[in-house]
């Protein structure tokens, strides 16, 4: 049956489709709006906000999303050599062409040998865990660590062997327990805004025989020498055998990077599933990510006032009673816990005009729910301050006893 959408000239198909009992009970389940599931609708959409609202969604770090050299850097390539083949990278890697240069620049930004380009920061993290993890290899991961990660686990058909947040002693007991393996980390956890202890960390993984993957994209861009990383700012780029960052945070697009020794590297590319079974980022997307460096090499202002945001960010909630001591750099988190402390603070923050991300299940457990700002070098004074008043009024507002987003 044809029918056409309200106000639009396009033309959609009803099908009666019958699915098989265990699909309409999944569905159903997770559509549930309120339901014990609470993926719906309820958590994840915003309610209509004031034209003055502060936005603390967007990844966009260093404000350069709409940078208009960005902009011409893509335009320019794209109307000179078009978008390029579009096919799978494992087809062009011996080619000297501009992803191959791109891939020297990166490599050389973050003081390591070589450096292999993918299409998605989850496609990179799932495929140097599934390509350097095997079925025997104990992976030691931090329960935090992004779900790419995870997934790359479950690719390689490893042992997950997690281990608490941030604790090294934990990850210590865990190696001598099962053994030399895989070490996986964030140098800056998405959920929270914590920096990990990467020199603790890479210690313990050096004196269990393991190697370690840090993924870095949080950080790449916003920490380190031109934004090399907090890895490149620390020291330990010679001693973390792999490193991953997303491109869709600083350097505001998409696409991912694997960053290592040579020879690895040169594995990776014919091993790793993701990349061979992918279409390549194009031409005219290199050209963007170079543009995007330049501007991260060369005005170091934007890393600078990012880091002043958030400071006064989190230094104002803080004086509120806000518990947000885990943040260490551009992300805030929030924590409301349950379904319905997080459904009512987001209501309450759209319709005053503070915009921030909520993280629901599978993302969190069902009892530790946040809401996330992501602070970024775009913000003024007077949106900071009116953010932390909207925060000042729900307090007034909610009844928020008990809740676990406030010190005790």
């Amino acid at each position: 049956m044809l029918s056409s959408c309200k106000n639009s000239s396009y033309i959609t198909y009803e099908c009666k489709y019958e699915s098989p009992p265990f699909i309409d009970e999944i569905v159903s389940d997770m559509m549930e709006p309120c339901g014990k599931q609470h993926r719906g609708r309820a958590v994840l959409s915003n309610s209509p906000a004031p034209d003055n609202a502060v936005h603390m969604q967007s990844n966009d770090y260093l404000a350069i999303a709409t940078d208009p050299r960005v902009a011409r850097a893509k335009a320019n390539a794209l109307i000179e050599q078009g978008h390029g083949d579009a096919i799978s990278r494992v087809f062009g890697h011996s080619r000297q062409d501009m992803h191959r240069q791109f891939e020297y620049r990166v490599a050389g930004l973050t003081r390591a040998e070589d450096a292999v380009l993918m299409m998605s920061g989850y496609n990179a993290n799932t495929g140097v865990v599934q390509a350097f993890a095997s079925p025997e290899t104990p992976v030691y991961i931090d329960i935090m660590a992004h779900a790419s990660l995870w997934e790359g686990i479950l690719c390689a058909r490893a042992k997950a062997r997690p281990f608490r947040h941030n604790n090294v002693e934990d990850l210590k007991r865990k190696i001598k327990r099962y053994g030399p393996g895989l070490v996986i980390v964030d140098s800056l956890y998405s959920t929270n805004g914590n920096l990990c202890p990467l020199v603790d960390f890479v210690d313990a993984a050096e004196a269990g025989g393991c190697a370690i993957i840090v993924d870095e994209t949080h950080s790449f861009g916003c920490h380190g020498a031109d934004g090399g990383g907090l890895c490149v700012e620390l020291g330990l780029a010679d001693r973390v055998h792999f490193r991953t960052m997303g491109l869709s945070k600083a350097m505001a697009a998409r696409g991912g990077i694997v960053v290592g020794s040579a020879r690895n590297m040169e594995f990776l590319r014919y091993e790793a599933r993701p990349m061979i079974f992918s279409t390549s980022v194009l031409g005219y997307e290199i050209a963007g990510f170079n543009a995007a460096l330049d501007i991260i090499a060369t005005e170091r202002w934007r890393r600078e006032r990012l880091h002043a945001n958030h400071r006064y960010l989190r230094t104002g909630l803080l004086s509120l009673g806000y518990d947000v001591r885990a943040s260490d750099s551009q992300i805030i988190s929030l924590l409301t816990g349950g379904l319905e402390n997080t459904v009512a603070f987001r209501r309450y923050l759209d319709k005053n005009g503070l915009l921030g991300s909520v993280f629901a299940p599978p993302a969190t457990p069902d009892n530790k729910m946040l809401l996330r700002l992501t602070v970024n070098a775009a913000l003024q004074p007077h949106e900071l301050q009116h953010a932390l008043d909207i925060c000042a009024g729900a307090q007034s507002t909610i009844d928020m006893k008990g809740w676990p987003i406030l010190l005790s």
